[in-house]
């Protein structure tokens, strides 16, 4: 039994340990502060820490912080960049399976030059004219084994290592679930691409990983094996992307695994630079060579991709499709948006190299049907285009499929931590630390891409059904007008490049 004594010789020796530990304590932190003074006002790399030692370095752990915080607390729904709250609550919504229903009014100017207003029908569809939409067609009559992809919204290409495998495999589930293909990336095809069992567009990037050769050239034989998955339904040969136009892939080495070092066929913990091009195409001569070589080896149809700058070759390449034959033409042709992707790139490139979706799209769209190409190839887009109008848009423009990997990203759970491009990203996503990883669920992350995937799906007929046609693959220009300089709706013309400058997606 405790006497008043014996509590009170407790209390006692709790005081003066504590006081012990606080002394400790604050000799530890002042010893601390007196190491960071010293160092602050003796180093010349920073003016703010030697001017302002100790304070001074809180700017920088407030630069650092700001870069998570500023989307929660000082951002407005409609200004952050590259995706604004707005864009970002959608896809959460659309991915959760919950209400993506608003109220009170739209809070985006509606009257800003280059805003895009779809034109709804006096007479919209009736939940009886709804009709599906009929499968897009690849290569049929050119390839042994045409593609028909029974979606126009599909998951664009991201590889294997700049994605963890978890990732990977949510998405190809997910992929699988909502009826839709997955893009590999330039990475090669990993079993977790396979997984899930969804349709696989696989991509050849500049330094041709999962199919090289020991000097970095195209392997037919690897590239036969490869595509005989029967999951593997089309092929797509990548000159550009739009996170860097004119410059290869870039995976750092603290991402270059083991086993992703097996997968591309390189030497593993050393980074995975990608050549600028093609080491074997250098025309388009070369390219359409290219191209029809690969559809023999395979059987698949066969693509390519790339971001609009210099144009010219757009007319001549249909000029050349002429001279040399159909057989020659690519079944489609991916254009990506020259503002930036998922993975690492300079800054430079990101921000100033290639032409937005806005201008090149249309501009490739009215080359081929101007050259009476436009039934032979089939257009692909990507570029931010991660909400039911954008990618609306896209479709009254005159793409047939839309593809979007940072859409994806935001349904298994991306915040936009901007940490793509290392190994430290927040949800498990573009991480290979096994740590980061475990906070992704693929069963419960696979769900929600289908959720996204369909949700969308759903809308773009939405906005099909109120323009008066049966499914969102009848949209086309007439139904969508652009704001002008006026504040007034005029028709997206063809051939208008003055016009397609001013749009704002």
């Amino acid at each position: 039994m405790n006497t008043p004594d014996s509590l009170q010789n407790f209390a006692l020796g709790f005081l003066e340990y504590t006081a012990l530990f606080f002394t400790v304590a604050i000799g530890a932190l002042s010893i601390c502060l007196l190491w960071m003074y010293i160092t602050d006002i003796r180093q010349k790399s920073h003016a703010i820490r030697r001017n302002y030692p100790i304070i001074g370095r809180f700017r920088y752990l407030f630069e650092h912080l700001g870069e998570f915080f500023r989307q929660y607390f000082f951002a407005m729904d409609r200004e952050e960049l590259p995706f604004n709250r707005a864009q970002r609550s959608w896809v959460y919504q659309a991915a959760k399976h919950i209400d993506t229903t608003t109220a009170f009014g739209s809070t985006r100017p509606l009257n800003q030059a280059g805003d895009i207003i779809f034109l709804n029908s006096l007479f919209p569809k009736m939940e009886n004219e709804f009709e599906s939409a009929k499968p897009v067609m690849f290569g049929e009559g050119y390839a042994d084994a045409p593609y028909a992809a029974p979606s126009i919204f599909n998951i664009s290409a991201m590889s294997f290592g700049a994605l963890s495998s978890v990732a990977v495999s949510a998405l190809s589930a997910g992929a699988k679930k909502a009826g839709i293909w997955m893009n590999t990336g330039e990475g090669g095809l990993s079993p977790y691409h396979l997984s899930g069992g969804c349709d696989i567009v696989f991509q050849i990037g500049t330094a041709k990983y999962g199919v090289r050769d020991s000097e970095g050239q195209l392997n037919d034989q690897k590239l036969k094996e490869l595509t005989s998955h029967a999951a593997v339904k089309m092929v797509e040969l990548k000159l550009a992307q739009g996170a860097k136009p004119g410059k290869g892939g870039i995976l750092p080495a603290e991402k270059v695994t083991a086993e992703i070092a097996a997968i591309r066929g390189i030497p593993a913990g050393q980074a995975s630079l990608s050549p600028n091009g093609h080491t074997d195409i250098h025309n388009l001569d070369e390219l359409l060579e290219k191209i029809a070589h690969i559809r023999s080896v395979t059987g698949k149809p066969v693509g390519f991709k790339t971001v609009v700058g210099q144009s010219q070759w757009l007319a001549q390449l249909c000029q050349l499709i002429h001279k040399k034959g159909l057989e020659y033409a690519p079944d489609f042709i991916t254009i990506d948006s020259g503002d930036g992707g998922t993975g690492a790139a300079p800054q430079s490139l990101i921000d100033f190299m290639g032409l937005p979706i806005k201008l090149s799209l249309p501009m490739v769209v009215d080359t081929l049907t101007e050259y009476g190409l436009r039934n032979r190839i089939k257009v692909i887009t990507s570029g931010k285009l991660i909400n039911p109008a954008n990618v609306a848009w896209a479709l009254c423009v005159g793409a047939d499929v839309v593809v979007s990997a940072r859409g994806f990203m935001f349904s298994l759970g991306c915040i936009q931590a901007l940490q793509c491009n290392k190994n430290t990203c927040p949800t498990g996503i573009t991480t290979h630390d096994k740590d980061l990883q475990n906070g992704l669920d693929p069963t419960n992350k696979a769900t929600r891409v289908a959720h996204y995937a369909k949700t969308m799906l759903k809308e773009l007929d939405t906005i099909a059904h109120s323009c008066g046609v049966s499914n969102a693959r009848e949209l086309c220009r007439s139904h969508a007008h652009i704001i002008n300089d006026m504040g007034l709706p005029e028709a997206m013309e063809i051939n208008s490049p003055s016009q397609w400058s001013k749009m704002s997606l």
